[in-house]
């Protein structure tokens, strides 16, 4: 890797790090951090040095392995990121059945590891009620094993927690009426819940509002889902409490809550281990799954997770999440979209820019000064070809990457053309006013318009040095890809909480006001 890799990247995340014995499970007590989930079902993903580098370079302190790969972890050593590391559900069956096993596994994954790659918490198995609910019986008993064996280390202060699907709740809006699916309380989660609130562990949710809101039919406003500004008469009013909801994750987090006081539980805290949106899917089937939508989502995420600001309800607890994830997994089957939930490209290009200035003074530097020049949305052909010929011709701007066989010839179109010429010219202008216009044809934007190899020039290339890894060696919760598709999409976990929604709006309209 380079020296000065990336010096205006997307992701300058500052991420203000815990100490290394704080695990993740303190979100409600320690100071609420923003982490990224890392899958590798990537092409030609970075090898372990690089990877740590790059995460250094992105100022990332925290992150989330779905399993605990030993040359990642080796890698990290003495960066200061925490790392949460996964048992694959491949491996419950043989965790859950021998005590003997789960020590062995720390004495493998851990013990070589920490402290100087501090590990913050084991994530054991990753949504087993759905995902693999056959093994579903020894997922407690492993989760003891994995207990036990930490506290023989002396790494008691490590939480053992699995991640849930929000499927396992169920009339979760409004929240106050949210309870646990009853077919899995008494066998499951009362037991789980009680291990949790007996060695201080969080309740590990993956929650999407995307979900809810594709699902939800219109039910919920987008802006909702956003985090984005309502109006007073847009606030969702829960009708039993009488709190006012702006976005759907609180109110996904406060069903959560809700449903674990049900059963006699309000010190668990929650820990949302998987949270994100799509920048890119089918349009006829996904037309909200963008690239501005995703950078609006996660940029609002990251601002309101570091306000620290909580819920309606615990507006004293505000969890800390992982953005589920750092790079695009290109090799993942099914919708479009499945492929496209990264914050970055395999390559390290940056898929959109996070705004989100000024958020608590957690931002290495601020992004929203790094613009392209890009062909106006809507614009006429005919002007846009005549400003094309122009940059390429007299602008002199630099066309060589739009031609025939080059990276960004495709897609070839004169809108697609025109964007790189007028990036081109724009930056060889130093973005100078008046450089972006084009007789009305151009307009400046902060999201990246790089697109797999093809690397606009305001986009800074970082230098990686490796052949990469073969993707395909590892993947996801150890699971072939067909059974780890997101919340939602095979296992329909949101369509509980879709059909509760469209009842409560429809019966009460969740008390709008006006």
């Amino acid at each position: 890797m380079g020296a000065n890799p990336f010096p205006f990247l997307a992701l300058l995340l500052f991420f203000r790090s815990l100490p290394a014995v704080a695990a993740a499970a303190a979100a409600g007590a320690e100071r609420p951090f923003v982490g990224v989930n890392i899958g590798t079902d990537v092409s030609n993903l970075l090898p372990p040095a690089d990877l740590a580098a790059f995460i250094e370079a992105q100022q990332i302190k925290h992150v989330r392995l779905y399993d605990a790969d030993p040359g990642i972890l080796s890698a990290l050593a003495g960066l200061g990121v925490s790392v949460a590391v996964g048992v694959p559900n491949n491996q419950l069956l043989a965790l859950g059945s021998s005590p003997a096993t789960a020590a062995a596994w720390v004495a493998r994954h851990v013990l070589p590891f920490h402290p100087d790659t501090p590990i913050s918490a084991v994530a054991v198995g990753d949504e087993v009620p759905t995902a693999l609910p056959s093994v579903l019986p020894l997922l407690l008993p492993a989760l003891r094993s994995f207990s036990t064996a930490l506290a023989a280390a002396n790494l008691s202060y490590i939480p053992v927690s699995t991640p849930l699907p929000f499927s396992v709740i169920l009339d979760p809006f409004p929240p106050s009426q949210a309870y646990f699916n009853q077919s899995l309380a008494n066998g499951f989660l009362i037991p789980l819940l009680r291990f949790l609130n007996d060695t201080a562990a969080p309740l590990m949710l993956n929650l999407y509002p995307y979900y809810a809101f594709m699902q939800g039919r219109g039910a919920i406003p987008l802006d909702d889902a956003l985090f984005k500004p309502l109006r007073p008469a847009l606030e969702e009013v829960d009708p039993n409490t009488l709190l006012h909801y702006t976005n759907v994750l609180d109110a996904m987090i406060d069903a959560a809550y809700v449903a674990m006081r049900n059963l006699n539980f309000t010190s668990v805290p929650v820990l949302i281990t998987e949270t994100g949106w799509p920048a890119n899917g089918s349009r006829r089937d996904e037309p909200y799954a963008t690239r501005e939508l995703a950078s609006t989502y996660n940029s609002n995420l990251i601002r309101h997770v570091l306000d620290r600001t909580g819920t309606p309800l615990r507006p004293e607890a505000t969890p800390s999440v992982y953005i589920y994830e750092l790079f695009d997994e290109d090799l993942r089957p099914g919708p479009a979209s499945e492929a496209s939930w990264g914050l970055f490209y395999g390559n390290g290009t940056p898929v959109y820019l996070l705004h989100v200035a000024g958020a608590g003074g957690l931002l290495a530097n601020d992004t929203t000064d790094r613009t392209y020049c890009v062909a106006a949305e809507g614009a006429d052909r005919r002007g846009l070809q005549a400003a094309l010929d122009w940059a390429c011709g007299p602008g002199r701007a630099n066309c060589s990457e739009i031609q025939p066989g080059e990276s960004c010839y495709a897609p070839n179109n004169v809108s697609s053309h025109a964007s790189y010429a007028f990036d081109s010219y724009y930056q060889k202008e130093g973005k100078a006013a008046g450089s972006c216009y084009f007789q009305g044809v151009a307009m400046v934007t902060t999201t990246d318009p790089s697109h797999g190899d093809c690397i606009f020039p305001g986009s800074k290339q970082m230098n990686v040095t490796g052949a990469g890894m073969n993707a395909t060696q590892t993947s996801k919760a150890g699971i072939p890809s067909t059974l780890r598709l997101r919340t939602g999409i095979e296992h329909d976990h949101t369509i509980p909480t879709i059909v509760s929604i469209i009842l409560v709006v429809s019966a009460l309209s969740w008390n709008h006001m006006s």
